[in-house]
């Protein structure tokens, strides 16, 4: 542990490569440390990011690599930050292979899990014909018989929404619906039927779904699941280092809370990505933000000693 970064970047996804590319073309000292556990590595391709509509999230992420390898002040690690703590005036943080970095800023990248339900079948299909959001996989299955597994309000939103996508809509409640008059009527003008027997497990075909199965032995036909789901941060990294979270939304449970220029409530410590996301996470916000991020941790650095010194 000889070296002090200028900067730790937690997380090699869309946020985290973003920050790398702008801290290696500000010439500041950057370890980027990459656990590979990015949420949509399972998807055929991403969905609604402009010049690289459809492209597979593997494809991108080995791209943003290249890129930042053509700038000497950031190394790109693969491992994982399962440690970190305030040592005086910066930061010292354990990697997954025993090694200590200290580090005057630490930008957290780290994203968020989902935590779908515990359904046979689910996991396999998950990223792709089993989605979450449909601004990322909708069209891949537009026109085709699809369904909504959630209840209450959200169930209402989701079904509505997916709606623009297909006009064969069963909303799957997994048991008694938790709907007042005004939610079905609003379900019924949509064509949305709605299906309140407990989900077994979902039958596919060729990794594909094909059928949801009800524990009474009877199938539907469908060839797309939207599953109502909520973000959790994957890391512990950020509890570690005492940051603030927001208020829980229905995308996030415990979001990193942060100011308009990304920082946390630990001076030095900044967010970007999935762990701020309040709303529904999208690889081009992930990357603007990253970003934004990795440019507020620049102008504080340069605030703290005056002036970055060059490679």
């Amino acid at each position: 542990m000889t070296t002090t970064w200028d900067c730790v970047v937690v997380g090699g996804g869309a946020a985290g490569l973003s920050a790398g590319l702008v801290l290696g073309r500000a010439r500041r000292r950057t370890l980027l440390v990459d656990a590979g556990q990015q949420n949509n590595l399972a998807a055929h391709g991403i969905g609604g990011l402009l010049g690289h509509d459809g492209r597979p999230p593997g494809e991108l992420y080995e791209a943003g690599r290249r890129e930042i390898a053509a700038y000497p002040s950031v190394e790109v690690r693969t491992g994982e930050v399962v440690a970190g703590e305030r040592a005086g005036d910066v930061f010292e943080l354990e990697l997954s292979d025993g090694r200590r970095e200290r580090t005057r800023q630490v930008l957290l990248a780290t994203g968020m899990e989902y935590r779908p339900p515990a359904l046979p079948g689910l996991a396999e299909l998950w990223g792709r014909s089993v989605f979450h959001c449909p601004f990322c996989h909708g069209w891949e299955v537009r026109d085709q018989p699809l369904a909504v597994l959630a209840n209450g309000e959200r169930a209402v939103r989701a079904s509505l929404l997916l709606r623009g996508w297909s006009d064969d809509i069963v909303l799957l409640t997994g048991g008694p619906a938790k709907l007042d008059d005004a939610h079905r009527s609003r379900l019924a003008a949509a064509g949305v039927v709605i299906d309140e027997r407990p989900v077994a497990e979902l039958a596919s075909s060729a990794g594909e779904l094909e059928a949801v199965v009800f524990t009474d032995g009877t199938q539907l036909a469908r060839s797309g699941l939207l599953v109502a789901t909520t973000l959790h941060q994957r890391s512990q990294l950020s509890e570690q280092l005492g940051v603030g979270f927001g208020e829980p939304t229905l995308a996030a449970a415990n979001p990193i809370a942060v100011d308009a220029l990304y920082r946390t409530t630990v001076p030095g410590v900044f967010a970007a990505g999935d762990t701020i996301a309040t709303q529904m996470p999208q690889v081009a916000a992930a990357i603007a933000t990253g970003s934004l991020a990795a440019a507020s941790v620049v102008q504080s650095l340069a605030e703290d000693v005056g002036s970055p010194t060059p490679e």
